[in-house]
């Protein structure tokens, strides 16, 4: 994803900062894609789209051994921390709406969280459908902003919510784009689907320290950030109360966070 939407493509949310990217590469394959594992065969050839720093795309490549997996993402600069993480794998950069692969290229195209940062949603998923093979399987996974829940209460952390909701619709993208899945992923032309859902869980204290470690930092240092205060959403002293939100329910010895997470596996 373009983070600041250069050449008119989508602006990303998140951004690149080291912060995000530090989230993102806490991604594997057993918390983030286990409604796929048992679809996978080693000869498949897989496509991973919005791939980032590559740690899921490596896991994922793993299950399909000797088949090929290939990586796109729109920066060049996280696909070289890919490229360290996964040497197996091809990475290259690209656009979700005009992916360079010809038709039929692809027994499996997944997308973690991607689908929440587009304009355009449907319009990716038709050109994700364009590249998979006859039989070839789409899975998408997409977070629920709305019904994340956590404890304790906390009035920054509900204005933390709020202002990101507020970027991503300032953005034309969809903070709460798992619950529309199944009816994007239809309209885009696939059949068979297969619905579930899964959570992240932050309730231990290295899970609580790492999550509000990295999002105390993401108020303040990160694309949202730096959108919030760019569209008049909230203010340089509101980003720090938010971040001070976040250190606060870190070291809270029984906080919880809940991350809400709708998945699709469907046929082409």
């Amino acid at each position: 994803m373009d983070s600041e939407g250069q050449g008119g493509a989508d602006t990303y949310t998140h951004g690149h900062s080291e912060a995000v990217l530090a989230s993102h590469r806490w991604r594997t394959a057993a918390n983030s894609a286990a409604y796929l594992l048992g679809r996978l065969r080693p000869g498949m050839s897989l496509l991973d789209v919005g791939c980032g720093p590559g740690t899921l795309t490596a896991d994922l490549a793993a299950k399909v051994a000797p088949g090929p997996t290939v990586g796109v993402d729109r920066e060049p600069t996280v696909l070289d921390q890919a490229t360290s993480v996964a040497s197996s794998v091809r990475f290259e950069v690209g656009d979700v709406y005009l992916l360079g692969f010809a038709d039929h290229s692809f027994d499996v195209v997944h997308a973690h969280q991607v689908l929440q940062h587009l304009s355009r949603p449907v319009a990716a998923l038709s050109e994700m459908r364009r590249v998979l093979r006859p039989n070839g399987l789409l899975a998408v996974r997409d977070a629920v902003y709305s019904a994340f829940t956590w404890y304790p209460d906390d009035d920054r952390l509900d204005q933390w919510r709020s202002v990101y909701q507020a970027v991503c619709e300032r953005n034309g993208a969809d903070s709460d784009a798992g619950r529309k899945l199944p009816s994007q992923v239809r309209e885009a032309g696939f059949t068979d689907l297969a619905v579930s859902s899964s959570t992240w869980t932050m309730a231990d204290e290295a899970s609580r320290q790492f999550w509000g470690g990295t999002w105390s930092r993401r108020c303040v240092d990160s694309g949202f950030a730096s959108q919030a205060v760019r569209y008049g959403l909230a203010s340089r002293g509101d980003l720090e109360e938010m971040a001070q939100a976040w250190s606060r329910w870190a070291e809270t010895p029984d906080g919880v966070f809940v991350v809400v997470h709708v998945e699709v596996m469907a046929g082409r």
